[in-house]
């Protein structure tokens, strides 16, 4: 715990960091300077300082219980102020997927850390089958992480089953993030375990017959009517079925366009794998393995033909397997296609999870090409994220 002569000194020192912050915005939004990356490179390290104190000191007084751990999409995140010698702490539990959680920590001479799903009739009969990326932080002064090597397909069913021993010193406070790459459960067939958000997407809840009849028109070219070429082949399909689905199809084919003439609709900015994708989304036969690796071009043909239930299920899709290697690419797409779940998700994952340190130089780089009002609401978050910390602050010190 911080104590009474510690805790203003540290939070002078983030108030100093964000003033200088502050004015580099400030003069932006005045129009004083054409870019906040003017002299990035001694700007960058304010605002990362700035970032790390706020992350590492302030959030873990925000917290209501020092057992929870904070969720977001396939992240979980457990913040512990202190952890003394010869401690042993158990969190809260915590959903992902289908099972609760639990993370243990004890400390003494090496430091074991555990990870295991709650005891349940669940877990018993369909214990889950996990892969996932494990990573303790610690900051006292310096920044310090410790990775675990990738677990890949582990059944976890038993409060033993996943342990690991941390040998090197590591000392101040902790953040313990796991990433869960995949969840499975062993089929009742008696096959290959499924993964459970492979089985877990949304399906058409119209009758099975019909999307069963409607998927035979589409993939058997039974009377199509319209060709679709996109920029590698062409499809055949249907226009009552497009005018159905799509206001902008159904205004294409009751006017005298020249798609309607020449009954074809040309998609150039869409691959035919794409485009057959869209096309069984439209049908009502929407598959999983089809859908999720072209969701940004079906999100840009949602957005285009304004198919709203098609834009939602990317959208929410798109929450489920942020990770460092996205986080950039799916903050613009939400800004683009205006996406308010998916971008408040970026920008907590960057700030409040403190992601930002994993990609640091590709951020610098995003910086300097991001639009004004993005950069207005990443540092929004930051901002939100120090107002929370002072209100913690002042209220833990009235008290």
């Amino acid at each position: 715990m911080i104590d009474s002569l510690t805790g203003p000194i540290l939070k002078t020192m983030v108030f100093h960091r964000w003033s200088q912050m502050q004015n580099v915005i400030l003069k932006y939004l005045c129009g004083e300077t054409d870019r906040v990356t003017v002299n990035f490179g001694k700007t960058g390290d304010h605002f990362f300082d700035c970032i790390h104190e706020i992350t590492s000191l302030a959030l873990p007084r925000m917290t209501q219980s020092a057992y929870r751990v904070e969720t977001i999409a396939r992240l979980a995140q457990w913040r512990i102020d202190d952890l003394p010698s010869c401690t042993y702490r158990k969190s809260d539990a915590f959903k992902i997927g289908y099972w609760n959680w639990h993370l243990t920590v004890e400390k003494n001479r090496v430091l074991y850390v555990k990870l295991y799903p709650e005891f349940s009739n669940l877990t018993k009969e369909n214990p889950p089958i996990a892969s996932f990326i494990i990573q303790v932080v610690c900051s006292d002064g310096d920044r310090k992480s410790s990775t675990h090597p990738e677990i890949t397909d582990k059944q976890l069913k038993n409060n033993d089953d996943f342990i690991w021993p941390i040998e090197a010193p590591l000392t101040g406070k902790y953040i313990i993030n796991v990433e869960f790459l995949d969840l499975k459960t062993a089929s009742s067939k008696g096959g290959e375990p499924c993964s459970i958000w492979t089985e877990g997407f949304t399906q058409n809840q119209t009758n099975a017959v019909v999307l069963a009849c409607l998927d035979r028109m589409l993939t058997q070219g039974i009377h199509t009517d319209i060709v679709i070429n996109a920029s590698n082949g062409s499809i055949g399909a249907h226009r009552a079925v497009l005018s159905a689905r799509s206001p902008v199809f159904h205004s294409m084919f009751s006017h005298n366009l020249q798609e309607k003439e020449l009954s074809t609709i040309n998609i150039s900015d869409m691959s035919i794998e794409a485009c057959q994708a869209f096309l069984c989304f439209i049908y009502g036969n929407d598959k999983h393995e089809e859908f999720l690796p072209h969701r940004l071009a079906l999100l840009r043909a949602a957005d285009k033909y304004d198919i709203s239930d098609l834009k939602e299920a990317c959208h929410e899709s798109l929450l489920e397997d942020i990770d460092t290697k996205n986080i950039l690419e799916r903050l613009q797409t939400a800004v683009l296609y205006k996406l308010p779940k998916l971008k408040s998700s970026c920008l907590q994952y960057l700030v409040k999870f403190g992601k930002i340190y994993d990609i640091r130089d590709d951020f610098k780089a995003f910086m300097q090409f991001a639009e004004r009002e993005l950069i207005v609401d990443i540092f929004n978050e930051v901002l939100n994220t120090w107002n929370g910390f002072q209100d913690s602050t002042n209220g833990k010190q009235q008290s």
